[in-house]
């Protein structure tokens, strides 16, 4: 496994023990079609949340969430009605959240968890 490959799956597991602990049912991880993927997807409740999890050593280019663009957004807007079709689940909304994961040298991963930026 690439280096770059590792640092993502870890900050993946960070985000996943993240929503695990705030009480939500995660239903899929790395969820993949042809157009892409799906890092998360999660019950808060009655909401469906589907996760972009970006993952970075430090921030010494940017914050991770900024490497989130539009058209990221764009593309995992279409992954998740792709899920929902493909699933049967039924919530009463859908929303996109980011989490964003420094790995600093020493000490604790840090989570930011911007909620509902679709």
């Amino acid at each position: 496994m690439r280096a770059k490959d590792a640092v993502g799956r870890y900050g993946e597991d960070v985000a996943e023990a993240h929503v695990r602990d705030r009480g939500w049912d995660v239903l899929d991880r790395n969820w993949r079609t042809r157009d892409g993927e799906l890092d998360l997807v999660a019950l808060d409740g009655h909401e469906l949340v589907v996760v972009e999890v970006k993952t970075r050593r430090s921030a010494a280019y940017g914050h991770p969430a900024e490497a989130v663009t539009a058209r990221k957004l764009a593309r995992v807007r279409r992954l998740a009605a792709q899920w929902l079709a493909a699933h049967d689940v039924h919530p009463r909304s859908v929303r996109i959240d980011v989490i964003a994961v420094v790995l600093p040298a020493r000490g604790a991963a840090q989570v930011d968890h911007l909620v509902g930026v679709v």
